[in-house]
């Protein structure tokens, strides 16, 4: 599992290099889940977290001001979670997550872009049963058996926990999220996340080569210059 989830995080790394794009990504995500979860984090852990996770991708100060701002007002856009899964280059499977105040557009926008490259939208749960939807919490740390009996403690539904070059990484299903979150900051004393965030993580991954390799990353970097779209998940070890 930490396998499909490296990989998945250093491919990122590669194709979201557009500030405006990742700026106007942790705008939306932050202004959702504060008008839907508050806009303090000491109650709402989930917003903490991605608050967290726009400093360490260099989000400027006002851009996350300016979305807590709009939330606290209780205006502003409605945006809609939209989620559609597919099928890509070399059969590889899809899962795009968008924020949309205009579906009919998002969808057409990705529909574009699979016509595009010959990949096939399916419907949903088409490729998602093939995914985890897990939590993911990554620390400093090494003592594997002091972080499990945290969790078990709290009565924590933990799916793994994996040790290497002195960090701890948890998972566990996305509905454990705040359960899970709470019971580490509780008991690991001093922890500071690396990665605080739920995505889908594939089962089972596999290569790509020649033709098909080239062609999926042309197709993803194509989903991400689609505005509304926010995180990309599949099952190809780049």
């Amino acid at each position: 599992m930490g396998r499909a989830y490296q990989n998945r995080k250093e491919s990122m790394a590669k194709t979201s290099n557009q500030k405006a794009k990742v700026y106007s990504k942790f705008s939306k995500e932050i202004y959702m889940c504060a008008k839907n979860g508050g806009v303090e984090t000491s109650g709402n852990l989930a917003l903490g977290g991605l608050i967290e996770k726009a400093k360490k991708e260099q989000v400027p100060a006002h851009v996350i001001e300016k979305a807590l701002d709009k939330a606290k007002g209780g205006g502003g856009e409605d945006f809609a979670v939209a989620r559609y899964e597919g099928y890509g280059p070399g059969s590889s499977m899809i899962i795009v997550d968008c924020l949309t105040d205009n579906p009919n557009r998002t969808f057409g926008d990705l529909r574009g872009v699979f016509n595009k490259a010959n990949a096939k939208l399916g419907s949903q749960g088409s490729v998602s049963h093939m995914f985890d939807h897990a939590a993911i919490f990554v620390f400093a740390g090494d003592d594997e058996e002091a972080v499990l009996e945290a969790l078990l403690m709290e009565d924590v539904d933990v799916t793994d926990i994996e040790v290497e070059d002195g960090k701890t990484t948890v998972f566990a299903p996305n509905t454990e999220y705040n359960k899970a979150k709470q019971a580490l900051m509780a008991n690991i004393e001093g922890i500071e996340f690396e990665v605080d965030e739920i995505q889908f993580i594939p089962q089972m991954m596999k290569p790509l080569e020649g033709e098909d390799l080239e062609n999926f990353e042309k197709f993803i970097a194509a989903l991400e210059d689609v505005d509304d779209v926010q995180n990309i998940y599949y099952d190809i070890e780049l």
